[in-house]
């Protein structure tokens, strides 16, 4: 009967341990107790982040402006543009 449990216990201790294995929570405290490790994982995270952002940006807005250029005719948009930077010169 006692054999059984910790037979038992024993499968659900070695299940355990391969799904903390599987989801790696060493690397995950090891990166936490880390400190320095920690803000170099963050700091490239954040480099990748912000230039998969500035890429994905200047693809929709070419998108955008292939499109706009496809539908209103170019020199209509043009006049806005001199307007607005007419404005700004100004305001300087």
């Amino acid at each position: 009967m006692m054999d059984k449990k910790i037979k038992t216990l024993e499968n659900k201790l070695d299940s355990l341990s391969m799904t903390l294995e599987k989801i790696k929570i060493s690397e995950y405290t090891e990166i936490i107790n880390n400190p320095k490790r920690l803000l170099f994982v963050n700091f490239i995270g954040g480099l990748a982040r912000g230039l998969g952002m500035a890429i994905g940006f200047t693809l929709l807005a070419a998108v955008v402006v292939y499109l706009i250029r496809q539908m209103v005719d170019l020199p209509l948009i043009g006049k806005y543009i001199a307007e607005l930077l007419n404005i700004i010169e100004n305001y300087r």
